[in-house]
């Protein structure tokens, strides 16, 4: 969103106050809201101040912000982020609002900006020379289907050409705007198509009223003209019960049909519980059977675990078989001859996490084993780095970072050198 200032303060009014009918309305607009709530008023008293002044002042924004007991500032924020609000003075007699979004756009809403150009000013928010007209580009004003449109104060005029705007134009000016009808200029009604309605012509369809009408003068005809031959209505077939083929057989009391009265049944619960046959008894041995028509073969479906197969078996490319994982290698001992020789801690200890791949746990145990500065890792042979990789469990990762190359710069010059040697700042 562009951003959006008030008006200079030389065109700025040195006070605001509503008319007599504006502030009633105001009242009204504030009574709305609950007690407390009374700054949700901001925007629709903005818009009356608008309509008032023709654009919003910072006059008005004080003093709109005071009778709602907020701070100046909120009502700056509120007025100045929706563009809604003109903040610059306007045309006295119209202010011009030409949509611009797509279907405006493919229907010729350019050659309406130009028209705006040629007749109130070349660029927007500029009154013409009379201070009676101003023009700007606005967003989606809701009449896509009548393409392309403008906006005057409330009124959206639809379906222009450029010679309709350019006379509509000269009528505001000419201080003859209320002749103008709103809406469709090219003699459609509503947002119907240009050559009238194609489809629901009648109303017969959708409209009870109109139905029960026809039926109420049929009748009346048929009275009148008793010797004619009218239709009769074929009667609507008798509904169909609901069938009772899924309704389930129980002895529950709730659906037993012996206890309904009148009842054509007249067997008791306890008889036909009686008759019923009764569940077979759990067999644990036959619920452990597969079905044969199932499994084609006769076996129990859990039992003992089969035996593991030999490690030679063929194994399927897309099964994975499990491998043991290899113990990790024992940590080197501290009184191992390849350890690097400690010392004690110095005065000036140097910053060892400015080598890359020593952070402040790994520089904790580099101060256990006496390690201290920069010119120590550098002097590392290969042997003393192999010890201190396998007691830090690194795998590689001194050689892979050249620990003792970046000792050596950062003994040697610092900083400054490490980035001289390296080409980058030491992380």
């Amino acid at each position: 969103m562009s951003v959006r200032r008030l008006a200079e303060a030389s065109v700025q009014p040195a006070s605001f106050a509503f008319n007599r009918a504006n502030a009633a309305a105001a009242k009204q607009w504030i009574k709305k809201y609950p007690k407390g709530r009374e700054q949700s008023a901001i925007i629709p008293l903005l818009m009356i101040a608008q309509e008032q002044e023709g654009w919003v002042t910072k006059a008005a924004i004080e003093t709109i912000s005071d009778m709602l007991g907020m701070p100046r500032i909120r009502g700056l924020e509120v007025a100045t982020f929706y563009t809604q609000y003109q903040l610059n003075p306007v045309g006295t007699r119209a202010h011009i609002q030409v949509c611009g979004t797509t279907p405006c756009m493919l229907r010729g809403s350019e050659a309406l900006m130009d028209v705006c150009r040629s007749k109130i000013h070349h660029d927007q928010f500029h009154t013409n020379d009379k201070g009676t007209l101003s023009w700007e580009e606005v967003e989606c004003l809701g009449a896509c289907v009548n393409a392309p449109m403008v906006m005057i104060f409330k009124d959206t005029f639809e379906d222009l050409t450029p010679e309709r705007l350019a006379e509509i134009i000269d009528l505001y000016d000419a201080g003859k705007g209320a002749s103008v009808a709103p809406g469709p200029q090219n003699g459609r009604t509503g947002s119907e198509p240009a050559s009238g309605l194609t489809t629901l012509k009648s109303e017969k369809a959708i409209l009870k009223s109109t139905r029960e009408r026809e039926a109420r003068e049929a009748a009346k005809a048929a009275r009148a003209a008793p010797d004619a031959i009218i239709a009769t209505a074929v009667p609507a077939p008798a509904p169909v019960a609901p069938s009772k083929a899924s309704k389930p057989k129980t002895d529950a009391l709730e659906t037993s049909p012996a206890l309904k009265t009148p009842s054509k049944t007249k067997v008791a619960p306890a008889v036909e519980k009686a008759a019923s046959v009764a569940a077979p008894l759990h067999s644990a041995a036959n619920a452990n059977k597969a079905d044969p028509e199932v499994e084609q073969v006769s076996k129990q479906r859990s039992g003992p675990k089969t035996k593991a197969e030999p490690a030679s078996a063929f194994k399927a490319p897309e099964v994975k078989v499990p491998v043991a994982k290899a113990a990790k290698p024992a940590k080197p001992s501290l009184d191992d001859k390849n350890r690097p020789a400690g010392i004690d801690r110095p005065a000036l200890v140097d910053d060892l996490k400015l080598i890359s791949g020593v952070g402040p746990k790994i520089e904790g145990i580099l101060h256990t084993l006496g390690i201290f500065t920069f010119a120590q890792v550098a002097s590392w042979k290969k042997a003393e780095r192999d010890w201190v990789d396998g007691y830090l469990a690194f795998h590689g990762r001194i050689e892979r970072e050249d620990w003792v190359k970046q000792a050596k710069a950062l003994a040697k010059g610092g900083v400054a050198e490490y980035i001289g040697v390296f080409g980058k700042k030491p992380v």
